[in-house]
């Protein structure tokens, strides 16, 4: 193996403060992008689709949990699948704790169109605590463009409320777009009300606050003294 070549603590120092202007470069973008993202258009889902949990069938509006925003991981396991998708794998588990996106009026869900009681033999087998429900006998995956001529692929959504009831998709990734995600940060910089702090630049009439002002420890959720 050949490691990088020794250096003095200056010359080290200089090529540090090189790749750190562009990477600061390259966060700036990024806060550029997750503007526009905030700036896209919404398109209605127009069925009333179904779905199964652990408690029984459930409708799209009741996957927000009563909440404005929805991320929906589109985890590639067909009805029958003998294999686990080890990168759909590798990304749940990166996930971090969802009561910090709860916080931020946005609920988090797995979806498969594998059956429940084989997406809950995955779920124990990995140990995962995330929502996870069956669109199985729904149009919902294909819909969404990630059944394709009967076969998976894997993807995530981000999907709104209005006030009326209709649910909306906002944005949609796959590929290498969902291989950096994982964060509250970076998962709530591809919804449409964002991280919600005033220092973002977003559209008028979206909920905004200051920074760190509602950070919390996630076992203060819990407790209820958040």
């Amino acid at each position: 193996m050949r490691l990088p070549d020794e250096v003095s603590q200056a010359e080290w120092q200089a090529a540090h403060d090189r790749l750190l202007a562009k990477e600061k470069a390259a966060t700036r973008a990024r806060d550029e992008l997750a503007a526009e993202r905030r700036e896209l258009p919404m398109l209605r889902l127009p069925k009333a689709y179904s779905f199964t949990g652990p408690d029984g069938p459930l409708a799209l509006p009741d996957l927000f949990e009563g909440r404005r925003q929805l991320i929906v991981y589109h985890f590639m396991l067909a009805p029958g699948a003998e294999h686990i998708c080890e990168g759909c794998a590798l990304f749940t588990d990166m996930v971090g704790e969802i009561s910090h996106l709860h916080a931020r009026d946005t609920s988090f869900t797995l979806v498969s169109r594998a059956p429940l009681p084989e997406l809950e033999a995955v779920r124990r087998r990995m140990g995962w605590t995330l929502p996870w429900v069956s669109s199985d006998g729904s149009d919902f995956n294909d819909d969404l463009g990630v059944t394709i001529d009967g076969h998976e692929t894997f993807g995530l959504s981000v999907l709104v409320r209005d006030d009326e009831g209709g649910v909306f998709r906002t944005y949609a990734t796959n590929g290498r777009g969902v291989e950096a995600l994982g964060s509250v940060w970076t998962f709530l910089d591809l919804t449409p009300l964002g991280r919600q702090e005033t220092w973002e630049r977003t559209p008028a009439g979206r909920p905004q606050s200051e920074p760190y002002a509602w950070w919390r420890l996630h076992d203060a959720y819990e407790k209820g003294t958040a």
